[in-house]
């Protein structure tokens, strides 16, 4: 079977703007390619709803069936990426969200204060998942999102619960 293509979006102003460098982001695109998946660079947007949900739907458009993104899931007045991808999202998954936050406990208290969501897009069959944009986060994220989502993408087409 070929990999499934899957796609990174950082969200973050500074890193859009050059101010700062994106490290979320390939460490993201790396651990995604280790795994197996098909993901090339990711792609750095600015923070807002907005470029979030037009970000997804671009992603939606070439076919990715696993979309990851890295920031703005906080508490700061631009941190909207959960509300651009609840205008995406079609069904969503909030047990994912749910132990993203646990997991994170383990490296900061300040896990609790994660906004971000997870779901499915209908017709497209991907998955969305909101990670916080620190290294940190994504390193302990993206094993929670790696270990559920071949399973949730066989679902969303049909597949048999084993």
């Amino acid at each position: 079977m070929a990999p499934l293509p899957a796609h990174v979006i950082t969200v973050s102003d500074r890193s859009f703007a050059g101010q700062r460098e994106d490290r979320g982001g390939p460490l993201a695109t790396g651990l995604l390619r280790d795994a197996g998946w098909h993901c090339p660079d990711a792609e750095v947007v600015a923070d807002g709803a907005d470029s979030v949900a037009e970000a997804l739907r671009r992603a939606l458009a070439r076919g990715i069936r696993l979309i990851v993104t890295t920031g703005g899931t906080g508490i700061g007045p631009r941190d909207e990426t959960p509300e651009g991808t609840r205008r995406v999202i079609t069904r969503e998954l909030p047990g994912i969200a749910e132990e993203l936050r646990r997991t994170g406990l383990a490296d900061t208290p300040l896990s609790v204060v994660s906004r971000g969501v997870a779901g499915i897009v209908d017709p497209y069959g991907a998955l969305v998942v909101n990670l916080p944009g620190s290294p940190r986060a994504v390193a302990s994220g993206l094993p929670v999102v790696l270990g559920v989502a071949g399973h949730v993408l066989d679902q969303v087409e049909g597949g048999d619960h084993t």
